[in-house]
């Protein structure tokens, strides 16, 4: 069993009679993770293994597989392995309004995922917001933008504060801010501080990669170790997810 058994075993725990758990009895499943944008590519597919709970927590990657991206277009590619388990596009390009359909062959297994690339939305400004902590104020960065009133619109954002990736999840939805300007505040364990460099992704994205998020942002409470698999959108029990989303970017220095 993998590290989505640590909420069992704490309820587990609570039980007077000792219980003995296999924790390495279950069979490895593939994680697949997969983008496209609407910014030149190549884009990337990167395939790994689970590992049972006792082992390292280290996803050994998965070499040899066949790897397809294919457009509602009629254009295909098969994608070429550059190091073991990542495998990039050779030419499709990612547009919004398509629809892109990954098809991956590997261990004997097909998987298979659809995903639609939103219309852009423009990122207006990205800024730094004020929030009065317990004894000092926190900065953060806030990203703001117009939401189109004509569709339902899901958004991700990535963070990079001085070249490194905030892994912290940042989404959110226009169920209640439709057609309005939107102030996003994306609030980490760490505040920003004078002279900090950030950089923002805006990313549009459809239905089936919000609700992966979502339900990961859920079931990890925002860290990398997960009590339970989120909703993949990926067929045959795969673990990850793929998402065709357009890419908006802003960058700020903290004064």
């Amino acid at each position: 069993m993998y590290i989505f058994v640590v909420g069992l075993i704490a309820l587990l725990a609570s039980c007077q009679k000792v219980i003995n758990i296999d924790l390495n009895s279950a069979s490895p499943a593939i994680v697949i993770v997969g983008n496209v944008n609407d910014q030149p590519g190549p884009y990337t597919v990167s395939l790994s293994q689970t590992v049972n709970f006792s082992d390292p927590n280290s996803f050994p990657p998965v070499s040899g597989a066949f790897v397809s991206i294919a457009d509602n277009a009629g254009n295909i590619d098969t994608l070429v392995e550059t190091i073991p388990g990542t495998y990039h596009t050779k030419k499709i390009m990612g547009v919004a309004g398509r629809t892109y359909n990954l098809t991956v062959v590997a261990n004997g297994q097909t998987y298979t995922s659809s995903s639609t690339m939103p219309q852009a939305v423009t990122f207006d400004t990205l800024v730094t917001y004020e929030q009065m902590g317990f004894r000092d104020t926190n900065l953060y960065p806030q990203a703001i933008f117009l939401d189109p009133a004509a569709v339902t619109n899901y958004y991700r954002f990535v963070e990079t504060r001085n070249d490194s990736v905030v892994t912290r999840i940042f989404i959110t939805d226009d169920q209640y801010t439709n057609g309005r300007y939107i102030q996003y505040t994306l609030r980490s364990d760490t505040a920003l501080a004078i002279g900090d460099s950030v950089k923002v992704e805006m990313q549009c994205i459809d239905q089936g990669a919000y609700q992966y998020f979502s339900t990961l942002r859920e079931a990890s409470g925002n860290t990398n170790v997960t009590p339970y698999n989120p909703i993949s959108n990926i067929t045959n029990n795969a673990l990850g997810y793929f998402s065709a989303h357009t890419s908006r970017y802003k960058a700020i220095k903290v004064p």
